[in-house]
């Protein structure tokens, strides 16, 4: 088999729609095993019909002890890919205490259960690859009603970087993407749960500066960059796709 993952496995949660989902497909079609979670397993069923190589996992990325069973399960790992979250819709004042929890076990608290797991195992053989989603709605730049979410992925930049620092003699690499708006059925659903779903789309369309949202095969992409030994050189750092956004 070729491709860039040829005979690598891949671990990859919030495979069930969106970034996730486009990235266990790019993985697979490069040659990975690929192990694709979701909370939701009926968004992942017909994953194995479009890639033989993908295995579908209903998981709570929220559930360390589930998360554990299911990554020793797995098998040793090549590539772990944090893609689960969740995002919070209002500023600070429109956040309840359980939504600033959700954000942050959802968004953060998740990647240290993966983590955690899967690191073990990649340092006793010296190699592998973590790649975390973060987001331009973080430490690198204010967006408006993002609270609760932008503290969430400012917290998984610093845990990216914090990790890569203490395995960087390993062979293993933490690296996080860090995407734009981009269009998927997250983003579609909270477009129109809005009073105006046309000018909200319009606002999030016109704060990217290249005037368009991006895609979900374009963080593919990015991801699977990330993911192979064509990154070998990189940890610690953060692959911005923004659309011009943050310029």
């Amino acid at each position: 088999m070729t491709g860039r993952l040829a005979g690598k496995r891949a671990f990859v949660t919030g495979a069930g729609q969106g970034i996730g989902r486009a990235v266990a497909l790019a993985f697979a079609r490069e040659g990975a095993e690929v192990v694709a979670a979701s909370r939701t397993l009926a968004k992942l069923q017909d994953l194995p019909e479009l890639d033989p190589a993908i295995a579908p996992l209903a998981l709570d990325v929220t559930d360390g002890e589930a998360v554990r069973r299911s990554i020793a399960a797995a098998g040793p790992l090549d590539v772990l890919f944090n893609c689960a979250g969740w995002v919070h819709n209002g500023s600070l004042l429109d956040c309840s205490e359980e939504d600033w929890a959700r954000s942050l076990d959802q968004n953060v608290t998740s990647c240290f259960h993966t983590i955690r797991a899967a690191l073990p195992s990649m340092i006793e053989r010296g190699a592998g690859s973590i790649v975390n989603v973060a987001s331009v709605a973080s430490s690198l730049t204010g967006v408006p009603g993002r609270a609760a979410y932008g503290a969430s992925k400012a917290a998984v930049i610093g845990l990216t970087k914090a990790v890569a620092r203490d395995v960087i003699r390993s062979g293993v690499r933490v690296n996080a993407l860090c995407p734009g708006t981009t269009a998927s059925p997250s983003l579609e659903a909270r477009m129109q749960a809005t009073d105006d779903p046309e000018a909200t789309r319009k606002a999030f369309v016109a704060r990217q500066p290249m005037g368009r949202l991006g895609t979900t095969e374009e963080m593919a992409a990015a991801a699977l960059y990330l993911a192979s030994d064509e990154s070998a050189f990189m940890t610690g750092q953060l692959l911005v796709v923004d659309g011009g956004q943050t310029l």
